[in-house]
């Protein structure tokens, strides 16, 4: 047996060298280093679990706590050296563990298979993950509150089917991605109890035959609760899935907004300005100012979402328990955390630095956009809704008709649609008016608004404690 095979942590039945092609294949050190922090923390909790149930003495334990916060260290300063046989992170750690302190390294590993402890340092890595991504979208969530807050007054126009549909506050339009957002980060905290849930002590399929505390490993390293089956807890990848798809759908509110911003950032609508430090200019138009932020925030949906699918499609076909097919995971997972993380950061600083022009905003509402009203205002006089929404379209096509705005229609026009328009139709023509009629719950009317406005405050406030 070569000596090379003989150093792995699987090497004893293997005679020969692995091709170094395969060695290169199978390795995964190239990316789960990321994860020297968590993995430390399980060692240092499963060696007092050692120790608990004899297998290690109190000074073996010892020596192997210290020699892992020197590991630590040297991950921290970015002096850990990593070697051509050092295959993942768990036997990186392992491995310069026993230069520092000899045999005793050894011994760290009794009961535990790689199978219960990468999962256990993926679920510490995501549980911070988490942490992390849930402080990124309540910044995001909270500048956008401030901002509807500020910028309560401004009205525009509200579109359906990408046509001007009804006048709406500049305001009621964040809210609504601000609402999205905040469903992001409820479902982002359902996912973290799930997450936090410890399989160390599972071995790598039937369980341990030591007698290892569970229960001890569970409060030291801060989990909720134990898991139940051996076989699931080390084969199972729930929780990256439902990470994954997390990431995937809030990419894709914050790529809709994004998307609404690039129209209304456009020359043709002009309603927003981006900062210079959210765009680039082009190499060849010297006046072009483009929105590369908005579409690079637009792009992660689309490969966050190819993260999702790709894993959901090597989960498929997969027997019980763990497989080496399940090495993709971790790739996937911190690739989407990355992606997440900087869209949420850009985000915010594109909300932050924003520019609005009320003055172009308010100039692009038009009469038309009242229709509705103009039906409402037959309800109010008794007429069917399905009765005042036809007379309304006759009051728009005489409007268009004639080549006139439909408050340009004159009083006989009008009438000869019903006569139960009166002189006191002209109250309709008012775009403050039209938003303040809007005032039940959830409206665009200044006090539904603003108690959006109180109720998302209230709701940071609690995500705050």
């Amino acid at each position: 047996m070569s000596n090379s095979e003989g150093n792995k942590l699987w090497g004893g039945r293997f005679v020969g060298d692995t091709d170094p092609i395969m060695e290169k294949f199978n390795a995964s050190i190239g990316y789960d280093q990321r994860m020297w922090d968590a993995d430390i923390r399980g060692s240092k909790a499963y060696v007092k679990a050692l120790e608990k149930a004899q297998l290690v003495s109190s000074e073996e334990k010892e020596q192997i706590l210290r020699g892992m916060d020197q590991i630590s260290e040297e991950w921290s300063k970015g002096n850990f050296v990593i070697r051509p046989g050092d295959e993942d992170i768990h036997t990186a750690n392992e491995r310069r563990l026993k230069e520092l302190i000899g045999a005793p390294a050894g011994k760290l590993h009794t009961g535990r298979s790689r199978n219960d402890q990468v999962v256990t340092d993926m679920r510490l890595w995501m549980r911070d993950a988490i942490t992390t991504l849930t402080e990124n979208s309540l910044q995001l969530i909270s500048t956008m509150v401030e901002r509807a807050s500020v910028e309560i007054e401004v009205l525009f126009p509200g579109y359906t089917h990408m046509q001007r549909a009804q006048p709406i506050r500049w305001s009621h339009w964040i809210l609504s991605h601000s609402v999205a957002l905040s469903r992001d980060v409820d479902r982002l905290l359902e996912i973290k109890k799930r997450v936090n849930v410890l399989p160390l002590g599972s071995g790598a399929i039937a369980g341990t035959p030591l007698d290892i505390d569970r229960e001890l490993l569970r409060k030291e390293l801060g989990f909720d609760a134990i898991s139940l089956n051996s076989m699931d807890a080390t084969g199972q990848r729930d929780f990256v899935v439902e990470f994954l798809f997390w990431a995937s759908l809030c990419l894709t509110h914050l790529s809709k907004m994004a998307e609404d911003l690039m129209l209304y950032s456009t020359k043709e609508f002009s309603f927003v300005t981006l900062s210079d430090a959210y765009s680039t200019g082009s190499s060849l138009m010297p006046q072009k100012k483009n929105a590369d932020s908005l579409e690079l925030i637009r792009s992660k949906a689309g490969r966050v979402f190819g993260r999702c699918a790709g894993f959901m499609m090597t989960l498929k076909g997969l027997p019980s328990t763990y497989n080496k097919d399940l090495q993709e995971d971790k790739e996937a997972m911190f690739e989407c955390f990355d992606t997440v993380q900087a869209v949420l950061q850009v985000t915010t600083g594109v909300m932050s630095t924003l520019k609005i022009n009320q003055n172009v905003m308010e100039a692009a509402l038009s009469p038309d956009m009242l229709a509705t009203d103009l039906a409402y205002y037959l309800v109010r006089k008794g007429v069917p809704f399905r009765e005042a929404h036809g007379l309304s379209g006759k009051a728009v096509f005489k409007a268009e008709s004639k080549n006139i705005a439909l408050n340009r229609l004159t009083a006989e026009d009008l009438s000869d649609v019903s006569p139960l328009f009166g002189s006191d139709v002209s109250s309709v023509w008012d775009y403050s008016s039209s938003v303040e009629q809007y005032s039940a719950p959830g409206g665009t009317a200044k006090t539904s608004v603003v108690a959006q406005v109180e109720h998302l405050r209230n709701w940071l406030r609690k995500q705050a404690q």
